[in-house]
C-alpha cells in the first residue's frame, strides 16, 4: 500500500454530520493522548495533517481523512479524567451512533500506549467491537520508548491481556517510522478485502435482477 496524498475532509459534531464513502472506511480510536493524531500523520508522511496536542481529549468531533484508497476516520478520544461526566456521556454516545452505521467500516485501529496494560476503557470497547462484529487491529503507539526487546515483551503482554494473537497487535512509532510498513501492509489486505466483498455484493445483486 502506497499513499500519495492525504487530506483532510471535514469534521462531524453530530450523527446527522456522519459521512459515508464508496471506498473503505478505517475507525482509529483510543484513549486521549494513545497517540491517534501522530498516527494519522505518520500514515500521512507529513507532520500538522491531524492536530496534535499536549492536552489529551482536545478532539471532540469526528475527523475524516481522505488517504486515496481509504478514508481514516478519527474518533474523540475516551478515558480521560478531567473531563466532565456528561461530556463523557455526549462522546459515548457519538461513538455508538458511529460504530451503529458498521456497514460503512471496513476495518477499526483501536490505539494504545505499548507502555502501559489495557484499561477498563479499552476492554469495553473491544467487547463492544466483538459483540457487534467489526473488524479490529490494535497498535500499540510510542514504541520508541522502550527497546526492541522490550517491544516484543510489551506486543505479547498486551495481545495475552486481550486475548489476542500476536499479529492483531502492530507496535508503530509516529517519532521514528518503526512499524509504518507493517501498518501499510494491513490496510493494503483491508482495502482489498473490501473490495472483494463489494464485488461479491454486485454479482449477488445482478443474480437478484
Amino acid at each position: 500500500m502506497r499513499i500519495n496524498e492525504a487530506k483532510f475532509i471535514t469534521s462531524a459534531a453530530t450523527e446527522a454530520q456522519f459521512l459515508s464513502f464508496d471506498k473503505p472506511m478505517i475507525a482509529v480510536c483510543g484513549k486521549s493522548n494513545a497517540g491517534k493524531s501522530t498516527l494519522i500523520n505518520l500514515l500521512a508522511g507529513r507532520k500538522g495533517l491531524a492536530k496534535t496536542s499536549a492536552e489529551p481529549g482536545r478532539t471532540r468531533l469526528v475527523n475524516y481523512f481522505d488517504f486515496g484508497p481509504f478514508v481514516l476516520a478519527d474518533l474523540p478520544g475516551y478515558g480521560y479524567a478531567a473531563v466532565s461526566k456528561g461530556e463523557k456521556e455526549k462522546w459515548g454516545k457519538m461513538c455508538e451512533k458511529f460504530f451503529a452505521r458498521k456497514e460503512g467500516i471496513a476495518h477499526v485501529f483501536v490505539l494504545m500506549d505499548i507502555r502501559r496494560d489495557p484499561s477498563a476503557d479499552d476492554l469495553q470497547l473491544l467487547s463492544f467491537l466483538s459483540y457487534h462484529i467489526l473488524p479490529f487491529s490494535v497498535i500499540a503507539t510510542k514504541s520508541d520508548k522502550l527497546s526492541k526487546m522490550k517491544i516484543k515483551e510489551r506486543v505479547r503482554a498486551i495481545a495475552n491481556a486481550l486475548s489476542l494473537g500476536i499479529g492483531n497487535v502492530t507496535a508503530v512509532s509516529g517519532l521514528t517510522g518503526a512499524g509504518k510498513d507493517e501498518l501499510l501492509s494491513k490496510i493494503g489486505q483491508i482495502v482489498e478485502l473490501s473490495r472483494e466483498e463489494a464485488d461479491e455484493t454486485e454479482d449477488e445483486d445482478d443474480e437478484e435482477s
